[in-house]
């Protein structure tokens, strides 16, 4: 149901925090006896949506997928906005609809909406099982709008985006508002990137299909009640529903958009701080990085770029020649050496910048009521706003980036996109309807990175666009957006919560989301262990891009030699397992599978697990357990079921068990699956000399496993549509174990143009216990050799390392292959 009373919030003003606990309480208590109940006329079919009509007004339900609904209230005279969540497509599910005398019932056959008809109130079943049910549907009123739900007295609840409140969100109310929050570290209501959505233990996500500044209360101020509300805004919410959470995520990208693949060179190593001043110390760190033996792809440029202050140039987006005298061939130098170059863009055109004057002819900012440019002050200056909604002023926009990118800039840094001041009443044009700052506002990021997108694709339709931007909105995903989680502090309480955050969005779509390792803002002296420990971490996380203020290099090869010759060999480590890694992308695009994965994954029936917030796979793989506090000698791990095995030693461990290991400052705590399929290749300089023309292949073996699988992704790294066009390659590892016996099954599906034809493939099985007597490929033996010298000398053999207790099998890879050890 919906109810049309114009009083309830008639008081209240965003973003008054404090105001809305003062009278939550009183609200709440009246709002039964206040509301007035919407009742059921007629209904009709159109196509995958039912029409509802109410005396209250229309109600749409449209199967988006046979696993999600969108339900859109349309009250007379109710101010409306498009969906940014949900991807502008044709859907075609057959929907089975009942009517009965008390309620309507529609159904894609694995979701179900019960609409009860007096009063008019929708529940969601997933075959039998109740999974979610409003408890007032729409409520209205003149400064506020949004829905209530019932919530199960045992439901747990993840979402809200970028927020530091543990992984369990229930009990919580937070503001729907994204905004900055500098320095913050092991608390943080509100963040850079929230997200209207949530998703439940009980295996349904509920996203909030609205723009506007607002809150999610989950079970804050009343316990079983879930209430999302706005000072306007779309009056629609989506339900999706799946099996398990990886169904729900899956089904989640279905109906707001997949990841594209990023370039392959988005998982090397960057070069980056605040910032590079001058051109010629630009140059300096890309060649110390080179010289010193460390890999690097990109180069990320700072404000500096267009001007030598940090106040007064922002808006200028062209190159200050003085400090920057040679742009194009820097970056083409750059490019020369495999190292992309990434510039920053923000959204503001300072009055005192040498575009101010043309951003205002041409009409491209947020305007006042007088319909002049919004002018304010903030941090940086005098400014104006770019209205990205606005098709005349993105037009505007769009030029300089195609500029900057015929210069040779290779990616994109949006930065500050909240944005991080935007007055409330700026007027934006939004296809032709007049919106404010304040009903736009949780969309600016999610529209400036789709022009983007949309823009480079045009202008380099072979090429997969790289955009890394601090804010956005529910399916930002779908136009590549990469985002970080801001200005955390430089110290242990901002790392903290780094493994918290990357989940959290992870989960809802943004599979990308990392932190500036090493930490951004303060910090009086270099940590040794602290930085180690945040880079060591960022080795398994999406995105390994260092990022300080430079106060403190944040570069590792400016510090001593012991910090670089840890870090070197993580960086390596780094390129070395791109295979694997590029893999999980793959996986993220196709299903929406985040890289990052939460220990809850193991096993849905444990809800007690959704609380861990320390731990998390990095794939299938991979447990990882990054080192948060200083001076420790130990660590604990908590192991799932199965069999584990000590990344940097082989040691074996049983599951289902709390192991301790003590700590080495050169160790990150991790362990991998037995049964796993781990592809690596030798690290390069740059993923410009990636290829997998010799392949590492790791299995970790054990008796218990009787049987396990594995994939590996391999393109050229480039193009937009590899996976669309299959312009790819897809390896396939099947391993059989019995007594004393192993069988593998290799498999080449697909191609690509430049794919090896033929790769020199290393087999590496851990945990083997003893030599083996006789191995075959394809039914024909190998020599077996007992020496590391010979087995490097020669292109196929076997030879069983009696110290490691790894045993190796090297021969040519061309066409599928059967092995055979006994």
């Amino acid at each position: 149901m919906f109810f049309n009373k114009n009083t309830i919030f008639s008081t209240i003003s965003h973003p008054t925090l404090t105001s809305l606990k003062t009278i939550s309480l009183f609200v709440f208590v009246l709002f039964s006896a206040l509301i007035q109940a919407a009742e059921y006329q007629s209904h009709r079919l159109e196509g995958n949506k039912l029409v509802v009509l109410t005396d209250a007004g229309k109600v749409s339900l449209t199967a988006h997928s046979a696993n999600a609904f969108e339900v859109f209230y349309q009250p007379g005279h109710t101010k409306q906005l498009p969906s940014f969540a949900l991807m502008d497509s044709q859907y075609s599910v057959e929907l089975n609809f009942k009517n009965t005398l008390s309620t309507l019932q529609v159904s894609t056959g694995k979701l179900t909406a019960i609409i009860n008809k007096s009063p008019l109130k929708i529940s969601y079943y997933q075959d039998e099982k109740l999974l979610v049910e409003e408890e007032v549907g729409l409520f209205l009123q003149d400064t506020q709008r949004g829905f209530r739900f019932k919530l199960q007295p045992d439901e747990k609840l993840i979402g809200g985006g970028q927020r530091v409140l543990g992984m369990d969100r229930r009990g919580h109310r937070f503001p729907l508002y994204n905004k900055a929050d500098y320095g913050y570290s092991t608390e943080s209501n509100q963040m850079y990137f929230g997200l209207s959505a949530v998703m439940s233990n009980r295996h349904y996500a509920l996203i909030f299909d609205n723009s506007a500044s607002g809150y999610m209360d989950l079970g804050h101020t009343e316990s079983d009640i879930m209430q999302f509300e706005a000072v306007g805004g779309r009056t629609a919410y989506v339900v999706v529903a799946g099996l398990d959470y990886p169904t729900v995520i899956n089904h989640f990208v279905e109906v707001t958009g997949k990841q594209p693949l990023p370039p392959r060179w988005a998982l090397g190593n960057f070069a980056s701080r605040f910032g590079y001043k001058t051109e010629q110390q630009t140059r300096d760190t890309v060649n110390g990085f080179i010289d010193q033996d460390f890999p690097l792809d990109a180069v990320v440029l700072d404000l500096y770029w267009f001007g030598n202050d940090i106040k007064g140039f922002m808006g200028n987006l062209d190159w200050d020649k003085e400090t920057f005298p040679t742009p194009q061939k820097m970056m083409a130098d750059f490019k020369a050496k495999g190292v992309k170059t990434i510039l920053i863009t923000e959204p503001f055109i300072l009055s005192s910048s040498d575009k101010w004057q043309e951003a205002v002819d041409k009409q491209v900012l947020a305007k006042n009521h007088a319909g002049d440019p919004r002018r304010f002050d903030f941090y940086f200056g005098n400014t104006g706003l770019i209205d990205v909604f606005d098709n005349q002023a993105s037009d505007w926009f769009k030029e300089i980036y195609t500029d900057l990118f015929k210069q040779g800039a290779a990616g994109w840094w949006g930065d500050l996109g909240e944005p991080e001041v935007h007055p409330d009443d700026s007027i934006h044009n939004f296809d032709g309807i007049q919106v404010t700052g304040d009903e736009i506002h949780n969309a600016y990021g999610h529209m400036w990175a789709k022009r983007v997108y949309e823009n480079q694709l045009a202008i380099a339709p072979n090429q997969r666009p790289f955009i890394m931007m601090r804010s956005g909105f529910v399916g930002s995903q779908r136009y590549g957006m990469i985002p970080w989680t801001g200005d955390v502090s430089r110290s242990w309480g901002g790392l903290k919560p780094q493994v918290e955050l990357s989940l959290q969005m992870g989960l809802l779509g943004l599979g990308y989301t990392h932190s500036d390792l090493g930490g951004f803002a303060g910090g009086e002296a270099f940590d040794q262990e602290l930085y180690i420990r945040w880079l060591q971490y960022g080795v398994f996380q999406p995105v390994f891009r260092p990022h300080a203020q430079d106060n403190i290099a944040p570069e590792p090869i400016f510090h001593d030699k012991q910090t670089k010759d840890i870090l070197r060999k993580y960086v390596k480590l780094r390129y070395a397992m791109l295979p694997y890694n590029y893999s999980l992308a793959y996986e993220n695009s196709l299903t929406g599978m985040p890289l990052m994965r939460p220990v809850f994954f193991e096993d849905s029936s444990n809800d007690d697990l959704i609380d861990i917030k320390d731990s998390y796979f990095w794939g299938d793989a991979f447990l990882v357990k990054p080192i948060t506090e200083p001076n420790l000698t130990a660590v604990t791990m908590d192991l799932p079921k199965g069999v584990w095995f000590d990344y940097w030693t082989d040691k074996k461990y049983q599951g289902n068990q709390s192991v301790q290991l003590a700590t080495q400052l050169d160790r990150l705590p991790v362990m991998v699956r037995g049964g796993s399929f781990i592809p690596m290749v030798e690290s390069v300089q740059s993923t410009d000399n990636y290829t997998t023309q010799t392949l590492y292949l790791h299995y970790y073996a054990d008796s218990s496993i009787k049987s396990a699988s594995g994939i590996m992704y391999d393109d050229d790294g480039v193009d937009p549509n590899a996976i669309k066009n299959k312009a790819f390659e897809k390896l396939t590892f099947n391993g059989q174990q019995k007594e004393n016996q192993l069988n593998f099954s290799l498999k080449r599906q697909g191609h690509y143009p430049t794919m090896p034809a033929i790769r020199a493939l290393t087999l590496l099985v851990h945990n083997w216990p003893k030599a083996a007597k006789i191995i075959s490929i394809n039914h024909k033996t190998i020599d077996l050799v007992e020496d590391k010298q010979t087995f490097a000398n020669v292109s196929q053999a076997g030879f069983w390392d009696q110290e490691s207790r790894v045993l190796q099998v090297k021969f040519n890879w061309s066409e599928d292959a059967e092995l055979e050890i006994k």
